[in-house]
């Protein structure tokens, strides 16, 4: 279980290759922070059309006679939505992104459609954000703000604790993992890490590799780094919870399916859980990434936000929750990278030699 894997390195043969200023590329899901990415895919692609519309069954169409498209994490890949792209002519999917856990990779291989990916775009954002998580809760950051703009400077029930000296737990130590544990040793935590692969570069740095019931017993703290695998689904369940450290703060900026939400929720009403920062959510599709704020008046007197959430409306209710919409990857630095990488994963695509960052299915 790595929390960023090697790219799985293998050949990928594109039949009748386009040159690039000829390539039919369409790009799904471009918002207003994807000017950079868009822009430099243009200037090497500059017939590719950019959609604001995600990928999904109904906009499918909208790939017709493309050779190519490139998606971002949440854009519907399933075998379903695959059918159509074949046969609409797409032979290649670029994603602008590391994750692929919607993307049915079997179904793909299948139908001969090359799949691409950004694997590493900035280990140190992600990690990063995770730390500002962490601190924004344990120091109630945002509990603090609020009371201030309303005139209320009382400190009571804003306490927190040292990071100096508190163990932290790590599970998944690829890229990611590795440099959020750096930070954390930084701060001069205990740092307990869990991973199928030991990293002999995170031992180096003195953090210690234990089992997992180890890890959630001992940590004050537990930060998931790992990718969404069917042994990591739901990682954090029923019966992981009970095993932690009773007050134990979690933090997940890695995958929304690790988690199991109301095992989450009820962890939280039980206070086994202290607090709870997330990046992500197991049913953010269709939710993040767009402005929920329009309310719905098809019930005059009860309006809610368009495509409200219950179970993730629940939690942004808890007082020690702290929410924030997928951007963990979002700094300038892996913009840039996302960019570059992408636009050479497609060049390579076109030439018919080794794509490096082809995702393969299981083996």
């Amino acid at each position: 279980m790595r929390g960023c894997s090697s790219p799985h390195q293998a050949n990928c043969i594109a039949s009748a290759p386009p040159m690039a200023d000829d390539l039919a590329l369409a790009i799904f899901s471009v918002r207003p922070y994807d000017r950079y990415v868009v822009g430099e895919l243009l200037k090497s692609f500059p017939k590719a059309k950019v959609l604001d519309a995600p990928l999904n069954v109904n906009t499918a169409m909208l790939a017709q006679d493309c050779t190519a498209i490139n998606v971002f994490v949440n854009d519907d890949l399933s075998a379903e939505v695959l059918d159509l792209l074949a046969g609409y002519g797409v032979k290649c999917i670029t994603l602008r992104c590391a994750g692929f856990d919607r993307v049915d990779i079997v179904r793909a291989h299948e139908l001969g459609i090359t799949v691409l990916r950004v694997p590493a775009y900035s280990p140190y954002a992600v990690a990063e954000h995770a730390i500002a998580l962490m601190m924004a809760l344990n120091r109630q950051v945002v509990k603090a703000h609020s009371r201030v703009l309303q005139g209320n400077f009382d400190l009571s029930g804003l306490v927190g604790f040292d990071m100096h000296g508190k163990t932290v737990g790590v599970v998944g130590t690829g890229k990611i993992g590795q440099c959020a544990a750096a930070i954390l040793r930084g701060f001069g935590c205990e740092v307990l890490v869990y991973d199928v692969f030991e990293n002999q570069e995170v031992k180096d740095m003195g953090c210690v590799y234990v089992s997992l019931d180890e890890l959630l017993a001992r940590s004050s703290i537990i930060s998931l780094h790992c990718p969404l695998l069917p042994s990591t689904r739901h990682i954090i369940n029923p019966e992981s919870i009970a095993k932690m450290k009773r007050g134990a703060m979690v933090i997940n900026v890695s995958r929304g399916g690790l988690i199991d939400t109301k095992a989450v929720l009820d962890g939280l009403k039980s206070r086994q859980i202290g607090s709870l920062g997330m990046d992500v959510y197991e049913n953010e599709a269709g939710v993040f990434f767009i402005d929920q704020s329009t309310m719905s008046d098809d019930q005059p007197g009860a309006s809610i936000p368009e495509g409200y959430d219950t179970m993730l409306g629940s939690l942004m209710a808890h007082p020690n929750v702290l929410v924030t919409p997928h951007m963990a990857f979002l700094t300038q630095d892996a913009i840039e990278k996302i960019a570059s990488v992408t636009v050479e994963n497609l060049k390579e695509f076109i030439n018919g030699g080794p794509c490096g960052n082809k995702v393969l299915p299981p083996k």
